[in-house]
């Protein structure tokens, strides 16, 4: 289970759109102890997780602007004015740690997704159920029952399309394996949508 935030050279699977806005790290979750349960990994330069901006109780939770860590200064781990850079445009395709967490009952995982799909919603999610350096399942609700921001839609990697892009020709794509009917964290790659914001 990943201990740190996504750190690979693939984490970018399109090279575009982009929109980098620049957050403060205190108003990013889930890091450090900014989650509802457990602790999340720290950021440091190189590391590219897709975290939400804002507040994290409700009713505001859902609307949170969601982006990918681009860069950061980070000067000691935690410093809540340190500077963030994030992609947050509709569309960009990064490579990222999904927990098949369906649905959550009495504060632990209960369902899980065992045949993921293209399409299929992700969304930033603080459980402690998640790795440390996992922050997205496939849940709309976290272990209390608070509604996550939507993040994205599980995509196509690169060498996963046929005849593919980069990768060559197209490898054993996520799509073909089943998970088991319990938690498992994947590498996916997640289409960033704009979500719930649209809708504020």
């Amino acid at each position: 289970m990943p201990a740190t935030f996504t750190a690979s050279t693939q984490w970018e699977q399109s090279s575009g759109p982009l929109v980098i806005v620049d957050c403060q790290e205190g108003d990013l979750w889930p890091v450090d102890n900014r989650s509802e349960s457990g602790t999340k990994d720290q950021l440091f330069e190189g590391c590219h997780p897709i975290l939400a901006v804002g507040d994290m109780a409700a009713p505001t939770r859902p609307l949170n602007l969601v982006g990918v860590v681009v860069s950061c200064d980070i000067t000691v781990a935690g410093t809540a004015t340190d500077r963030v850079r994030l992609n947050v445009a509709h569309g960009f395709i990064t490579r990222q740690y999904v927990s098949n967490i369906l649905t959550y009952a009495q504060g632990a995982p209960d369902t899980f997704e065992q045949t993921p799909v293209v399409g299929q919603p992700v969304y930033v999610d603080d459980s402690a159920d998640l790795a440390e350096g996992v922050t997205l399942s496939m849940s709309p609700l976290n272990y209390d029952t608070v509604e996550n921001p939507l993040a994205g839609v599980l995509w196509y990697c690169q060498d996963e399309i046929a005849d593919g892009l980069a990768g060559g020709a197209r490898a054993t794509a996520t799509f073909d394996t089943a998970l088991p009917n319990e938690a498992t964290e994947q590498e996916f790659c997640v289409m960033l949508v704009a979500g719930f914001r649209e809708l504020a």
